[in-house]
C-alpha cells in the first residue's frame, strides 16, 4: 500500500486545484467553490502519515472515508435543486469532485482488497 499513500497526495492535490481553481474562476465571490480544498488538504497530510508502516493502515482507511463523504456530499449537492441561482461552475466542480473522489475510494477499495487476498494466500 505505499503506492497508495503516493495516490492519496496526489487525488489531494487534484482536489485542492479543484477548488482554487474554482474559487478563482468564481472571481473569488463563491467561497463554496473552495469545499474541494477542504477535503484535498487532509487527503494529503494522511498520504504523508501513510508512509509510516505503522501508521498506514488507520491513514488509509481514514483518507478512503474521508473521500466517500466528499463523494456523497458533492453527489447529494450535484443531484439537489439548487436553493438560490448558483455559479455556471458550479455542477462542473461538484461533478469533477464525485469522479476524484469516487476514483480514489475505488483505488482504495481495490488495494484493500488485494491486501487481504495477499494476507490470506501466504502461507
Amino acid at each position: 500500500m505505499t503506492g497508495m499513500s503516493s495516490t492519496t497526495i496526489l487525488f489531494g492535490v487534484l482536489l485542492i486545484v479543484l477548488g482554487g481553481a474554482g474559487y478563482f474562476l468564481t472571481g473569488g465571490l463563491i467561497p463554496t467553490a473552495l469545499i474541494p480544498v477542504w477535503f484535498g488538504l487532509p487527503l494529503v497530510a494522511l498520504g504523508y502519515v501513510a508512509r509510516s508502516e505503522a501508521m498506514r493502515k488507520h491513514a488509509m482507511h481514514a483518507a478512503a472515508t474521508l473521500a466517500l463523504i466528499g463523494c456523497g456530499g458533492a453527489l447529494f449537492s450535484l443531484m439537489r435543486p439548487p436553493a438560490e441561482e448558483r455559479s455556471e461552475i458550479a455542477p462542473f466542480l461538484q461533478a469533477a469532485m464525485v469522479l476524484l473522489t469516487g476514483a480514489f475510494v475505488g483505488l482504495c477499495v481495490k488495494s484493500f482488497i488485494d491486501i487481504r487476498r495477499a494476507r490470506t494466500t501466504t502461507p
